[in-house]
């Protein structure tokens, strides 16, 4: 039996995946997340053999998600899930070691097919997936310099997107004002920028954008 983990934000979209796999013979769900954080923590104590994420979520979201699982367990087999077929998929993803890309627009056999796939061994990308990523196959899509920044500083990076004051972001990471500061000057260092409008405008140009703003 293959045992998912779905992490969705979306009850609806939650409950329907969920019934659809739990009607396959060989596929249960054994778990969900509606965020990025929970479906880090519930990897974490949950024996899953394919992780089904929503590229967009609240919180870290996604793509941090994946970041932090595949930092764990480099083997973990996690199919990413965009939500139309011109979502931007960050390279990042692929260096990390992501399995999988399909779109919520998908047929159901094409997502059980996914599952099926990687979970013998094989990556899958749907035909709209690789569309998308042969239009932006540019060099510096391939050199994000996001890939520099450390887990927290990722986390801040996001929530600065997601237009987060100091406030917010101190206590949605469990930070004093002053920590989350540090980590913010210290991204602007990595990332060769001076304020929130470069941040935005770098993250626009290599794809992290789209992920961020919920």
């Amino acid at each position: 039996m293959i045992k998912i983990l779905l992490a969705d934000d979306h009850e609806l979209v939650r409950t329907g995946i969920e019934a659809i796999l739990n009607a396959c013979d060989d596929i249960c769900v054994v778990g969900v997340a509606k965020s990025g954080e929970e479906a880090v923590e519930k990897v974490s104590v949950l024996s899953v053999d394919v992780v089904l994420m929503d590229i967009d979520m609240p919180g870290i979201g996604g793509v941090e998600a994946c970041r932090q699982i595949l930092q764990n367990n480099a083997e973990a087999k996690i199919i990413v899930i965009s939500v139309n077929n011109n979502s931007h998929i960050p390279p990042e993803l692929f260096k990390l070691g992501v399995s999988g890309f399909i779109s919520k627009e998908s047929p159901v056999e094409e997502m059980i097919n996914a599952i099926r796939k990687v979970v013998s061994g094989d990556r899958y990308l749907s035909f709209d997936t690789v569309y998308n990523l042969a239009s932006r196959c540019l060099p510096e899509y391939y050199e994000s310099p996001f890939l520099k920044l450390s887990r927290r500083e990722a986390e801040v990076v996001t929530l600065i997107l997601q237009g987060k004051s100091i406030k917010e972001m101190s206590n949605m990471l469990i930070l004093s004002d002053k920590t989350v500061n540090t980590y913010r000057y210290r991204l602007y260092d990595k990332l060769k920028i001076k304020n929130d409008v470069e941040l935005t405008r770098l993250a626009y140009k290599v794809g992290y954008f789209e992920t961020a703003l919920i």
